[in-house]
């Protein structure tokens, strides 16, 4: 056991401790009145409506109409402009162009008592009244105050396009092609307002999604917004103006609502549970193990700690992730495996002092043979993981993409469930973890143990007293 030498234990144990304390803290520094987080601690966890209690609704077209990616590209823009204009910004929207579905989720806010979700989700699947007007005046409640150009009927198409430029640079913009009649209109309009400095402001209901200077008059009904774009800047301007003329409303195809008491009660309940449940196994396994046991539980406490730090946003490369309730079932799923795998361990090294083997020789033997049982029952578990992410994820996750293309072979596509999705995501991580916490970190920490002669004694193992 040359690399495993003494302080190897103390190194990994102090690491371990540490990198828990920091997730479950965090840290952040206060200048003034402004307070910065450095490190994001379990307090920083998104937790999803199941938990905190919200809406979950899913919208199609009404009365059955076949919508395009395009509509409902322009569609999905909709709903987040309205969610927004009703102060709801934590939310989650997406769609699913397989079944032609926009799935929204949000929570409830902290101190809201008179919101009503039913008339906020009626709300959301209007459709939206676009208008192009002359300047960017309000009137007191803030609704548009200048004379209407356009509406949406008026503009048969809009898209981003890639344009060069004079210096050999390229630029985003959004073009616009306006119905014969509107052309006409617009011109006029154009022609007295060139080179004044003026804006046509665009409008989605009361709010402004944007307000181009008019350059120059536009006579052929092919206009260009130009600006500070890029890609994804372009193309969701150009979905927010197509939608102004979207041939269909939204209905909702389904719809929930959870109490954030209910949500909460699960939450205590589970976390409770799983302290008690933690706390008998790690006593079970120093009782059953003793050495290794206590190795156990440490590497355990790793495991955990480092699943969620992924969920939190931790890690600098990761963005946080949503923590749902069958998220915390996969943790705790997770931890069972961890435990059987330091099971399977010890009882492989029981099994090898028992048989007359040194010390030394049954540490190495014992988890030698438990890698392969550990390295099989884990991958399968991270191949149902990889699966379930894939399966149920956001379509613009890589998982998903993927996923969905398959499934696409068989005429069917992906449901996007976020529940789903994050259990299937802390499986992965708890999964991985138990690789790299109940094999790598616990044999080195055993390995280290077994260095001092205080420690040397195989009854230590499971075996019999040396004397």
């Amino acid at each position: 056991m040359k690399y495993a030498k003494k302080p190897v234990f103390f190194i990994v144990f102090a690491l371990i401790l540490a990198f828990a304390a920091s997730v479950i803290f965090g840290f952040s520094t206060q200048y003034g009145d402004i307070e910065t987080v450095r490190i994001k601690g379990v307090e920083d966890i998104r937790l999803g409506i199941d938990i905190q209690g919200g809406v979950d609704v899913t919208f199609v077209p009404a009365d059955g109409a076949d919508a395009t990616d395009e509509q409902l590209d322009s569609a999905l823009e909709v709903v987040k402009l309205r969610l927004a204009s009703l102060n709801i910004n934590d939310s989650e929207v997406y769609e699913d162009s397989e079944n032609d579905r926009i799935i929204v989720r949000f929570p409830w806010q902290a101190g809201e008592e008179n919101f009503d979700p039913e008339a906020a989700v009626k709300e959301l699947g209007e459709t939206a009244m676009l208008t192009f007007r002359v300047g960017t005046d309000t009137n007191e409640d803030g609704s548009p105050a200048g004379d209407i150009v356009l509406q949406g009927k008026d503009i048969k198409k809009a898209e981003p396009l890639r344009q060069a430029e004079e210096d050999g640079t390229y630029s985003y913009v959004v073009s616009l092609e306006l119905s014969d009649t509107a052309a006409d209109t617009f011109s006029a309009v154009t022609s007295t307002m060139a080179g004044t400095g003026e804006a046509i402001s665009i409008w989605m209901d009361n709010e402004m999604v944007s307000a181009p200077t008019v350059n120059e008059a536009i006579t052929d009904g092919k206009a260009v917004i130009s600006g500070d774009f890029d890609a994804d800047s372009a193309k969701s301007l150009a979905d927010k103006i197509n939608s102004g003329a979207l041939p269909f409303k939204l209905e909702t195809a389904s719809f929930k609502t959870i109490s954030p008491t209910l949500g909460t009660g699960a939450l205590k309940a589970m976390i409770i549970s799983g302290l008690i449940a933690f706390a008998f196994i790690a006593i079970y396994m120093t009782i059953l193990y003793r050495v290794t046991g206590v190795v156990a539980a440490i590497s355990i406490i790793g495991q955990v700690s480092v699943t969620l730090a992924c969920i939190s946003g931790w890690f600098g490369f990761m963005s946080s992730s949503t923590l749902t309730i069958p998220g915390i079932a996969g943790i705790i799923l997770t931890v069972g495996m961890g435990v059987d795998a330091n099971i399977i361990t010890g009882e492989r090294i029981r099994e090898e002092l028992r048989s007359g083997k040194s010390l030394d020789s049954a540490l190495k033997s014992g988890y030698k043979r438990a890698f392969s049982s550990i390295f099989d029952g884990n991958l399968t578990s991270l191949i149902v993981a990889i699966i379930l992410m894939g399966a149920f994820g956001t379509p613009d996750s890589l998982l998903a993409g993927a996923f969905n293309k398959v499934l696409s072979l068989f005429g069917i596509g992906a449901t996007t469930e976020g529940v789903i999705y994050s259990f299937g995501f802390t499986l992965m991580i708890g999964t991985l973890m138990n690789f790299v916490m109940g094999v790598g970190a616990s044999r080195l920490m055993v390995y280290s143990l077994s260095r001092f002669k205080i420690f040397r004694n195989k009854k230590l193992y499971g075996g019999e007293s040396n004397e």
